[in-house]
């Protein structure tokens, strides 16, 4: 199957917005790359923004707090005063592909990765991880264990962490699915973005 992860890019990146409803029973903070910020997009039309619109009625807020071009050490360095500031129940880390587009070492980013988990889990909040995928030509013994490494960082604790393997699995296969650079989920495939986090999220929130 086709593995698409996102580029480096730093032409565009969103930040968290100023948290508006003290009243919400649930918070979520999602940190990721340009794939969660929603680059190319309307802010209206990411997964993210979709998240935060099912929820809306469920007094669950939903911060976003990705940036395109992310990397799990720019991640690991912005991730304590997010937490910080927002106190999540619920925190969705979808990071790393930036690292692997770059070929950096899978060990520094399974030690960002596991900083961030634990900076997280340490607060009382559970984690989802997205887990990501590279392309064959990084060569199988790159891919297959930048592909391991997230199960190996949600079997660590598996009470407070949760994943999906694969974030972009329900495209993967689908050029129409991604902008014309081949790289990015269009619009219209980011429901099905956010169906594939349902899936899994839904059972980690509270009644």
């Amino acid at each position: 199957s086709r593995a698409v992860s996102a580029p480096e890019v730093t032409s565009r990146a969103v930040s968290a917005p100023e948290f508006t409803s003290r009243r919400a029973a649930q918070r979520i903070l999602v940190f990721g790359d340009s794939l969660s910020a929603g680059y190319g997009l309307r802010s209206e039309q990411s997964w993210v923004a979709l998240l935060e619109k099912t929820l809306q009625n469920r007094s669950i807020s939903v911060v976003n707090a990705s940036v395109s071009g992310e990397t799990t050490a720019g991640g690991k360095r912005r991730l304590p005063a997010a937490l910080a500031k927002f106190r999540p129940s619920l925190v969705i880390i979808e990071l790393g592909a930036n690292d692997g587009l770059r070929g950096l070492p899978l060990a520094l980013a399974e030690q960002n990765l596991r900083a961030m988990i634990q900076a997280s889990t340490s607060l009382g909040a559970n984690v989802l991880l997205l887990g990501m995928k590279m392309p064959p030509n990084y060569g199988a013994e790159y891919a297959d264990g930048f592909f391991a490494l997230y199960s190996k960082l949600a079997a660590e604790n598996p009470k407070q962490i949760k994943l999906i393997r694969f974030f972009l699995e329900p495209l993967a296969t689908d050029r129409s699915a991604f902008q014309s650079d081949g790289l990015h989920p269009t619009a219209a495939a980011q429901p099905k973005l956010l169906k594939h986090v349902q899936s899994t999220l839904e059972a980690m929130l509270k009644p």
